[in-house]
């Protein structure tokens, strides 16, 4: 066809009519969502997927699959997780028809008092070394959830993720990335060259990469149960090595570890039900934006617009005020959970938004006395386990036990030295938690088992899940892939203050004239590298009793099913 036609006939085509040029999706969309009938996977790496649909098949449930699923992401995704650090789980049971709650979340040491750090001169908890180092809880939160619902034994579930860590594995894209941030990081810290550098650097993509300490820590695990992690040879090997390296961390502390079954909290948003586990954990800030944002018309506003990125900022700032206030181990202070998730407070808390306006400050409210792996499986039986598990700032403390060949993670680095504070430290207290799995039902059914990694970015990702589902009615793959917000620099729960606005951060995927609106209205906006998490989710199909899966592509991540 001769030049000139074809520049004619683009000249005379109706405009937008080439700016569509999928079958389906939003032009944001990676990919569709993956549809199975008798079982889906979704975590943050293909081998762990796989290794979730293979415990699935074998005759295992979803809570065996997702403890397996979670054992590989602890060898593949030593970045994020491993048995040296917490996990967190909501558990729906198809057979009891109810949704439980698993805090797997370690306590601080004992023996390491509140004096060591004011005589000491800390203002905070370091974030490496010994001293933020507490129990970690991984091991034990994965011996109750398959004692409480599993199907299979240990030996077989945890098999995949030996096989990896002796045999090796090729390493993804995104892991050599982070490899190579946190073991530069962490390298003079005693046996992560050996573990984490071998042949003097951390493997590159494609690298088969072996950890035969780790295989055998986790062969002893099979052996003895979870008392050999916390009662026998690990842990005495664990108390030797901190020991060594001037931390509080004991034998003691390890022998009187237990997980334990809570209740998961709620509120509802347009007519759809939001699970999330209390404190320690900051799941409620979730809860508490939905809250707020219900009284505005979202989806009047638009995805993308200035208007619905405002009042989410602006909501997210109001609810980790009293995230950083009141949010801590619910055994050593009394979280107002009730008051905290109440619609009238709610009401009262939004008032306070001004839309022509970012505050660079709210206080938290008035109450009256009184780098993380996510995954999800579903099965069958109707099972679905939304889990959480992660060290903390990648590979956690950098305190890597001699000859065990994993990291212990720096969660007690949360805790305040504040007096008074509620969150502030005391021995044998759970930290304030980052890592939350999250649930949606509706009408009182399982609907959809979802997540988003990555410290303060968990709530917010939650809160925008559900908007695009709820007001944008985005599908669960859409969702996930829809350009992200990400708000920094609030309260902290260890004391820091905000007193400047912070900075709202924006994905890739936002027009030009809404990020110059938003500059407008006060906002200090700026470009992030890799910083909006990582996303997981299924949703249950009643009608056609299907399952959906999504992941996302900011991970390695892969949604497979049956």
């Amino acid at each position: 066809m001769p030049r000139v036609l074809i520049i004619f006939l683009l000249v005379m085509v109706p405009a937008g009519l080439f700016s569509q040029d999928r079958v389906t999706g939003r032009d944001f969309a990676t990919r569709s969502e993956v549809i199975a009938r008798n079982g889906m996977a979704a975590t943050s790496h293909p081998l762990a997927t796989q290794a979730a649909l293979d415990i699935l098949k074998k005759g295992g449930n979803a809570i065996d699959a997702a403890i397996a699923a979670n054992a590989v992401l602890g060898v593949v995704e030593p970045t994020g997780a491993g048995i040296g650090g917490d996990i967190f789980a909501l558990i729906w049971s198809g057979e009891k028809d109810k949704l439980y709650g698993l805090n797997g979340s370690g306590r601080s040491p004992r023996s390491l008092k509140m004096e060591y750090f004011k005589d000491n001169g800390f203002e905070f908890i370091p974030s490496y070394g010994p001293l933020p180092v507490s129990v970690p809880g991984c091991v034990d939160g994965g011996y109750e959830m398959n004692e409480m619902f599993g199907h299979l034994s240990m030996k077989d579930i945890l098999q995949p993720a030996i096989n990896y860590a002796r045999d090796g594995f090729p390493v993804t894209e995104v892991i050599a990335y982070s490899l190579a941030k946190n073991s530069e990081l962490l390298k003079d810290f005693p046996n992560i060259k050996e573990v984490y550098m071998p042949g003097g650097k951390s493997p590159s993509k494609g690298e088969v990469f072996k950890n035969p300490l780790l295989a055998s820590t986790l062969e002893k695990i099979v052996r003895g149960g979870r008392n050999e992690f916390y009662r026998g040879s690990i842990a005495r090997d664990i108390a030797l090595f901190m020991k060594k390296q001037g931390g509080f961390l004991s034998y003691e502390d390890l022998s009187r570890h237990h997980s334990e079954w809570v209740d998961p909290v709620s509120t509802t948003y347009r007519g759809y039900t939001v699970w999330e586990l209390p404190p320690n954990g900051q799941g409620i800030a979730a809860l508490q934006m939905l809250n707020i944002l219900e009284g505005f018309d979202i989806s009047a506003m638009g995805f993308g617009s200035a208007e619905y990125i405002h009042v989410f900022t602006e909501a997210k700032k109001l609810a980790f005020e009293d995230r950083a206030r009141y949010y801590s181990d619910p055994v050593f202070s009394a979280t107002p959970v009730t008051q905290l998730l109440s619609k009238k407070y709610a009401v009262e808390r939004r008032r306070l938004i001004n839309p022509e306006k970012a505050a660079k400050i709210y206080d938290s409210g008035k109450i009256e006395a009184g780098n993380t792996v996510y995954l999800t499986v579903a099965d069958r039986f109707g099972n679905m386990v939304s889990l959480i598990q992660s060290n903390y700032r990648g590979m956690g403390s950098g305190m890597c036990p001699t000859g065990l060949g994993f990291v212990l993670q720096d969660r007690g680095e949360m805790f305040s030295l504040s007096a008074g504070h509620n969150n502030m430290y005391a021995p044998g207290k759970r930290p304030f938690h980052t890592i939350i799995p999250a649930f949606i039902t509706k009408g009182g059914k399982p609907l959809i088992s979802f997540g988003v990694m990555g410290g303060d970015m968990q709530p917010q990702g939650h809160v925008q899940i559900i908007v695009n589902i709820v007001d944008f009615k985005m599908n669960l793959q859409e969702a996930g892939d829809a350009p992200r917000i990400h708000h920094i620099g609030s309260s902290e729960p260890t004391g820091q203050q905000m007193t400047d606005g912070g900075i709202l951060l924006l994905e890739n995927g936002f027009r030009w004239e809404v990020i110059q609106k938003l500059i407008n209205l006060g906002h200090k906006v700026q470009w992030d590298l890799g910083g909006y998490g990582g996303y997981q989710a299924i949703m249950w199909d009643p009608k056609n009793k299907v399952w959906f899966g999504a992941s996302e592509s900011r991970k390695d991540g892969q949604a497979a099913g049956y």
